[in-house]
Parts: C-alpha cells; sequence; structure tokens
C-alpha cells in the first residue's frame, strides 16, 4: 500500500511556456529511457526477485520513479500552459498538439509513443539489476543531454534534481546486485537463475 503525498517531490515553477523545450522534455516521460518505462519495469521485476532487500530496492525506486514521472508532467504541463499559436507553430510543436493539443501523453522526442518493448523484466535476478543500472545510467544521460540544450533556469532546476536521482538509483541497484550475488556461490552465480532454478514443491 502506498501513501500519496499530493506536492511534488521537488518544486517545479516554469513562468515562461516554451513548447520547444516541452518537445524534447517528454521524452522523459514517455521516451526510450523515461520514467514510464523505469517505474513498470522496477515494480514488475520486484514480484520475482528472490531476496527482500531486493525487493525493497525495486519497490522503492519503482515508486519515486512515479514521482518522477509526476514532476516530468508538471515540467510539460507548465512550458505548454498558455502557449499562443505563433509559438507551437515556429518550435515544430504543432505535429504534437494537431493530436494531444496540450495534453500529456507518453512520446519520446523523436515521436514515437511509448512501447513497453521498452522496459525488460526478463525474471532473472542479475539479469534484471544489470539492466535496470544501465536504465538508470541511459536515463542520467538523457537528462544530461537536456540540460546541454536547455538555458531556462526554471526548467533546468528540476532537472538537476532527476538527474541526481538516477545516479543514486544507479547506485542502489548496484547495493542489491552485490546482495544477490553475496546470496550466490560467488564461485557459480552465472551458472542459474535464483529466481527459477530453485527446489519445486512437490
Amino acid at each position: 500500500m502506498w501513501t500519496y503525498e499530493k506536492k511534488l517531490q521537488y518544486p517545479v515553477k516554469i513562468k515562461c511556456p516554451n513548447p520547444a523545450i516541452a518537445k524534447i522534455i517528454i521524452t522523459q516521460y514517455g521516451g526510450p529511457d523515461g520514467e514510464l518505462g523505469a517505474s513498470m519495469r522496477y515494480l514488475s521485476q520486484r514480484y520475482t526477485m528472490p531476496y527482500k532487500q531486493a525487493i525493497g530496492v525495486l519497490n522503492d525506486v519503482g515508486t519515486e520513479e512515479l514521482a518522477h514521472l509526476e514532476m516530468v508532467s508538471a515540467i510539460v504541463h507548465q512550458l505548454t500552459r498558455n502557449m499562443t499559436m505563433e509559438q507551437i507553430k515556429a518550435s515544430g510543436f504543432d505535429t504534437y498538439f494537431v493530436d494531444h493539443t496540450a495534453g500529456i501523453y507518453p512520446i519520446a522526442a523523436s515521436g514515437m509513443p511509448f512501447t513497453a518493448t521498452v522496459f525488460a523484466s526478463k525474471g532473472d535476478a542479475i539479469t534484471d539489476l544489470v539492466e535496470d543500472m544501465a536504465a538508470e545510467q541511459k536515463a542520467r544521460t538523457t537528462y544530461d543531454n537536456i540540460l546541454r540544450l536547455v538555458d531556462d533556469p526554471d526548467v533546468r532546476d528540476p532537472i538537476k534534481f532527476l538527474r541526481e536521482r538516477e545516479i543514486v538509483h544507479f547506485q542502489r541497484f548496484g547495493e542489491a546486485l552485490r546482495v544477490v550475488q553475496d546470496n550466490l556461490n560467488s564461485k557459480n552465480f552465472y551458472a542459474f537463475n535464483p529466481e527459477f532454478d530453485r527446489p519445486k514443491c512437490k
């Protein structure tokens, strides 16, 4: 059970609409390395993870990714609130606008809609946790790229926060991977799947 606190994890207060920036930041909502895929990845993987500490990390980080999804939504909404038709046309936001107006829709900056193929749940503890570490690094790189493209300090501030959390999550998944490896035969931990190759009920 979760308790929802009705405030953003980190404040988002953007003064000036800028649909051109919104068009690139939307990728962290529904893009290949975005927050929607991250939350689904971790909250799906937790069910077959064999060790409670690793389950806890997946649950904690997956839940936090939902908070990040909310932050990215707030950023995109504030960047597209009160925008003019001239801004929409000049920014190239018209291709998004024609289908979604200013609604939040899970899509990559390239225009590709969200697909479940962007997240993995393999059912193997080591495979999944290594995937999770890579996912956090890819998200961090995407935030780095956004920071290279965006000058507005009101946008940069929450993006920097989100980038920092990707680094923390990478570390947490590294710790969870160590828990899994420590619970396996250290000379043989790639020889079997601890989520599947265990004694079966008779």
